[in-house]
């Protein structure tokens, strides 16, 4: 055995040696159960996380499944919003259509008995008789009103109302108001005012005229003394309409029900001629298609005042309006040869019957054809045309003036008359530079417009 190695084997031996050596050997077995410890807590944390991993990950499954079960549910539901409001616009536009052609069909027995009814009370010699065919006339033109305003409600609600935007004198329109409400207003003892303009406006006259026409019959209706009152103001780069009453007025409670339909104010509920409650709710529906502004002002018992705000170009060129008052010459329509075209037999004969009334010498048929024989014996051009828009086989009122004018001459004046309130007719009637007349047929409106066409200093017809 070596030495060396002896030496340290008797130095272990040693009872300070093997002390030392079992401290050096308590420091390694400290060292080793340190690391050992470290390892084991690295491996449990390592397993926590892993356990902590699986379960977020089930958890994330779970969520992700119930996310896409709602996200499905809900393209569910909005496929069905969808095909639910798809259905609500084709049932709506359905309801249109039938409203549309529904109107047409009512309009023309009533225009016939509106025409019947102004040749009945010509005929009638009593006041009684007269007052009796004058109440019937008025409940003849509040079917027509209603017919009207329903459609016109249906066509805003359904969206097919697309504004025809153009520049146009404003005057055109006032002096129709004046042409229509005048007389009415007259009738009540009131003062009726209408103060032109001679201002270009930019908006859809046809739509524009309907707004005013329903403000002025509300004002006209709900006054019983005093008067109304349609002003002009231009007001920088708009055109500020004011319709001002003396009427009922409007409480301040009252404001924010008011366009709403069939709703009557109070004290307009109380008047003998209180309305459907419809033409505040059209005016607001206009209004909003037309993109105007209307504010209201209003007193009870003192009027009230609506403001129409319309873009405005400056002043319009000079124009020389039509006279359509009662100071027109009607006696230039006696003796007048009139060609009458409608396919409605009753209109027909009422039409031919208040025509015979004015004596003018009338020439009627269901269609142009028909007419040929009296057009010959006639011997001469006839002074003016009176033609239904819609006719048998696909013809129009247009297609008749046409030909009328290809056989007579492009002068011949034409007034075309219907009860479709399209813009897609009243453009055809337009583009054939005719007048368009709308039914139901106002006796005084289609005199007047006759005379117009016809001169009114013309010498009377043998």
């Amino acid at each position: 055995m070596p030495r060396d190695w002896q030496d340290e084997r008797n130095g272990d031996l040693d009872p300070d040696g093997l002390e030392r050596r079992v401290e050096k050997l308590v420091k390694i077995n400290a060292v080793l159960m340190d690391r050992v410890e470290r390892s084991m807590d690295q491996q449990g944390n390592a397993f926590s996380l892993f356990q902590t991993a699986i379960g977020l990950d089930a958890k994330v499954r779970s969520r992700t499944e119930e996310l896409t079960a709602v996200l499905r549910r809900l393209e569910c539901s909005n496929e069905a919003l969808v095909e639910a409001k798809d259905e609500a616009e084709r049932a709506n536009l359905s309801k249109t259509r039938f409203l549309a052609a529904a109107s047409h069909d009512l309009l023309q027995p009533l225009n016939a008995a509106r025409l019947s009814i102004s040749v009945l009370s010509e005929l009638q010699k009593s006041d009684d008789a007269r007052r009796l065919a004058g109440r019937v006339d008025q409940s003849l033109q509040t079917i027509e009103d209603l017919i009207k305003t329903l459609l016109d409600i249906s066509k805003l609600d359904a969206g097919v109302v697309t504004p025809d935007y153009q520049f146009f004198p404003l005057d055109e329109v006032l002096t129709r108001l004046e042409a229509s409400f005048a007389p009415l207003a007259g009738a009540k003892q009131l003062k009726f005012d209408v103060r032109r303009s001679g201002l270009l406006v930019h908006s859809d006259p046809l739509l524009l005229q309907r707004v005013l026409q329903n403000l002025v019959s509300n004002a006209v209706r709900y006054t019983k003394q005093g008067g109304v009152s349609v002003s002009v103001l231009q007001c920088g780069s708009d055109c500020l309409i004011d319709v001002v009453d003396t009427g009922c007025g409007i409480s301040e409670n009252e404001r924010e029900t008011m366009f709403e339909e069939f709703y009557r104010g109070t004290a307009a509920a109380k008047s003998d001629h209180a309305g459907l409650g419809l033409g505040l709710s059209i005016v607001q529906r206009t209004v909003q298609a037309l993109g105007h502004g209307l504010e209201v002002e209003s007193t009870p018992g003192k009027g009230s005042t609506f403001r129409l705000t319309v873009a405005c170009a400056g002043p319009a060129p000079s124009v020389a309006f039509a006279q359509t008052t009662d100071h027109a010459d009607l006696d230039v329509t006696r003796g007048a040869a009139v060609v009458v075209i409608e396919n409605d037999r009753q209109v027909l004969e009422a039409t031919v019957r208040l025509l015979d009334k004015w004596s003018c010498r009338t020439l009627a048929a269901t269609r142009l054809e028909a007419l040929e024989p009296a057009l010959t014996a006639l011997g001469c051009a006839p002074d003016i045309v009176l033609v239904d828009y819609n006719l048998d086989e696909g013809r129009t009122g247009v297609d008749v003036v046409r030909a009328l004018r290809a056989r007579f001459g492009p002068n011949l004046p034409a007034v075309v008359v219907t009860g479709d309130q399209s813009p897609a007719v009243a453009a055809d009637v337009k583009a054939a530079q005719s007048e368009l007349l709308r039914k139901p047929t106002r006796p005084a409106e289609l005199r007047a417009l006759m005379t117009h066409l016809l001169g009114t200093v013309s010498a009377p017809k043998p």
